[in-house]
C-alpha cells in the first residue's frame, strides 16, 4: 500500500517481515504485504540481511536485522534505488506466522527499535486477526520497563524520546483490525498494571498503600469498592490473614473491587493472594529467597487487574476481586506453628509452617466470598507454592479446577494469551495429609512426601463450600530472572491477560 510519510527517514524505520525459506537455495522470503520493497525499490533481501550480520539471519520468529541504507550526498544528481525509503530498514523474522511467533516478533521488534519515534510495520498485514493482537501484545508487552525510583531526570530540549523507551508510535500497515487492537491494548495494560504493582518496592508497597492504589484505579474505572481495616478484621472475625500479619508494623487490609454490568449472567469472583512483603515469618526463609518476594503480592494484582480489564472490556459477566493483604513479618505478636487460628468461616488450621501463609490469608477471603458475595464462579490466583515451580518450571502455572469444563475454558485463555498452564489433579488419597488431632484442619502436611501445591490445593478447596472453582499457582511463571520475549525480567505480570481473557470467552 502507499505510504508517503515513508519518506520522512528522520522519524521513521520501516519493518520488512521475514519468513524462513523452505529450501536453503530459495533466499529468503519476503512475506505479502512489505511495501512491495523488492519490486518498488529493487531491494534484494538477502544482501540487507547479509550487510547485518551475514548468513546467520534466516527469518526465525524473533530474529531481527536492522540494516541503514546510505543516503545520496547533498547535490547528488545519482538516485539510489531506496530513495524515499526511511534511513533504518528492519528485517524481521516471523517463522510460518503463527500467533505465538508473531507475538515473539511484535517483542523482538520493540527491543529493536527503542529510542524511535515512528516504526511503520507491515509484519502483519497479511495476518490473522489473532495473529495481529498477538504481534500487537507482544509489542507492548516488551516494551515495558520496571518503574526507577533513582533521582528523576529530563530530557533536554529536543532530545526525542529517550534511548531505551519504545519508539512512540507504531504504525501497521494493512487491513483495520480495531477490535483486536483495542484487545491488545486492554490485555498489555492489565499485564503492566500487575508489573508496576509487583516490582514496587515493599517499603513503599504496604497493604495500606495497595488498598489505595485499587481505591483510586477502582474509583476511576466507576467500580464499587470496600477496604476494611484492622478493626473490621477484627470484628468479623478474618482470624487468619490478622495473624499472618500481626508482627508487622503495616497491619492487614482486605479490598473488594466490584463490576456488575446490567443483566449480569454469573458472578464471578477472583480471589488474589497479595503478601506485600514475606519474610516467612518465624519459620524464617534464607537470605536468597527473601529477595524476590516483593512480588508475592502477585496474585493480588491479577486479581485487581482482571476486574478492571472486564469493565474496560464489557465483559458480560458481574466481577468480584477480592484481595486479602497483609506482609508476613515475624516479631513479638508473630503466630507460631503449632497454634491454632480460627478462620472468618469457623474452620479452624493448625499452623505448621508460618511460611506458608499464602493459603491462610485465601482461605479468609475464600469463606468471605462464599459467605457475603454470592459467586457462582470462584477462582484464587496466588503465588503459593515451590513445589509448583520445582515441578513446572518457570513456564507454566499450575492449574486445578472441579470441573472439566473449568479446565478447558483456562486452556483455551491459555492458548490464546500464550500464558501456558499444565492441568494438575487434585488427588483425594492426599487429603488426609490434612488432617489435624487439634484443629480441623492442619494447613502443611505432617511429613513433606511431594506433591506440595496439590495439598495447598485440598487445604483451599475446603473453603470453596463445594461451588464451581479454579486454583492457580503461578508461583513459577510470575517471576522471571532475565527479559524473554514478551517475558520482562522482575514480575511478569502472568495470569492477567489469562484470567480477562477466560471471562471474555465465560458462556
Amino acid at each position: 500500500m502507499d505510504c508517503p510519510f515513508l519518506t520522512d527517514d528522520a522519524v521513521a524505520a520501516l519493518v520488512v517481515a521475514v519468513a524462513p525459506p523452505l529450501e536453503e537455495e530459495d533466499g529468503l522470503q519476503p512475506r505479502a504485504g512489505t511495501v512491495d520493497a523488492t519490486a518498488r525499490y529493487g531491494i534484494d533481501l538477502a544482501e540487507l540481511a547479509d550487510r547485518s550480520g551475514g548468513t546467520s539471519f534466516r527469518g526465525a520468529a524473533g530474529q531481527v536485522a536492522t540494516v541503514d541504507l546510505p543516503r545520496t550526498h547533498t547535490g547528488s544528481t545519482h538516485r539510489l534505488p531506496w530513495a524515499g525509503l526511511p534511513s533504518t530498514i528492519v528485517l524481521l523474522g516471523i517463522g510460518s506466522g503463527t500467533d505465538l511467533e508473531l507475538r515473539r516478533a511484535g517483542a523482538a521488534l520493540a527491543g529493536a527499535t527503542r529510542g524511535l519515534e515512528r516504526v511503520v510495520s507491515a509484519a502483519t498485514a497479511d495476518a490473522t486477526a489473532t495473529g495481529v493482537r498477538a504481534f500487537v501484545e507482544g509489542y507492548l508487552l516488551a516494551a515495558y520497563r520496571i518503574p526507577r525510583f533513582g533521582r528523576p531526570t529530563a530530557a533536554r530540549p529536543g532530545e526525542g524520546p529517550a534511548q531505551d523507551a519504545p519508539a512512540e508510535q507504531l504504525v501497521l500497515l494493512g487491513e483495520s483490525r480495531e477490535t483486536q487492537l483495542e484487545a491488545a491494548r486492554v490485555s498489555a495494560t492489565a499485564t503492566w498494571l500487575v508489573r508496576d504493582l509487583a516490582n514496587t518496592p515493599s517499603n513503599v508497597k504496604d497493604p495500606a498503600w495497595v488498598a489505595e492504589q485499587a481505591t483510586a484505579l477502582a474509583g476511576a474505572a466507576g467500580l464499587a469498592v470496600e477496604v476494611l481495616g484492622p478493626k473490621e478484621l477484627a470484628a468479623q472475625g478474618f482470624g487468619a490473614l490478622l495473624a499472618v500479619g500481626a508482627a508487622s508494623a503495616s497491619p492487614p487490609r482486605l479490598v473488594t473491587v466490584t463490576y456488575e454490568p446490567e443483566a449480569a449472567e454469573r458472578h464471578v469472583v477472583v480471589v488474589g493472594k497479595g503478601i506485600t512483603y514475606d519474610t516467612g515469618g518465624l519459620s524464617i526463609k534464607p537470605r536468597e529467597a527473601m529477595v524476590p518476594m516483593k512480588t508475592d503480592m502477585a496474585g493480588a494484582a491479577v486479581a485487581l487487574a482482571a476486574v478492571l480489564g472486564a469493565a474496560e472490556s464489557g465483559v458480560r459477566h458481574k466481577v468480584t476481586a477480592v484481595l486479602p493483604l497483609a506482609e508476613n513479618h515475624f516479631g513479638a505478636d508473630s503466630y507460631r506453628p503449632g497454634d491454632v487460628l480460627r478462620t472468618y468461616s469457623g474452620t479452624t488450621v493448625e499452623i505448621a509452617n508460618t511460611d506458608a501463609e499464602g493459603r491462610l490469608v485465601l482461605a479468609d477471603a475464600l469463606g468471605y466470598a462464599v459467605a457475603t458475595l454470592a459467586p457462582d464462579l470462584l477462582v484464587d490466583v496466588a503465588t503459593l507454592t515451590g513445589a509448583a515451580s520445582v515441578g513446572l518450571g518457570r513456564g507454566h502455572a499450575a492449574l486445578f479446577a472441579t470441573s472439566p469444563e473449568l479446565v478447558s475454558g483456562i486452556e483455551a485463555a491459555a492458548a490464546v494469551t500464550g500464558e501456558r498452564v499444565w492441568h494438575m489433579p487434585l488427588v483425594e488419597d492426599y487429603a488426609s495429609a490434612l488432617r489435624s488431632e487439634v484443629a480441623d484442619l492442619r494447613h502443611v502436611p505432617i511429613e513433606a512426601r511431594g506433591g506440595g501445591s496439590i495439598t495447598a490445593a485440598l487445604f483451599l478447596r475446603e473453603f470453596t463450600d463445594g461451588l464451581p472453582w479454579v486454583h492457580l499457582d503461578i508461583a513459577g511463571p510470575a517471576r522471571a530472572t532475565a527479559s524473554r520475549h514478551e517475558v520482562t525480567e522482575g514480575a511478569t505480570g502472568y495470569g492477567a491477560r489469562l484470567l480477562l481473557q477466560f471471562l471474555r470467552d465465560l458462556d
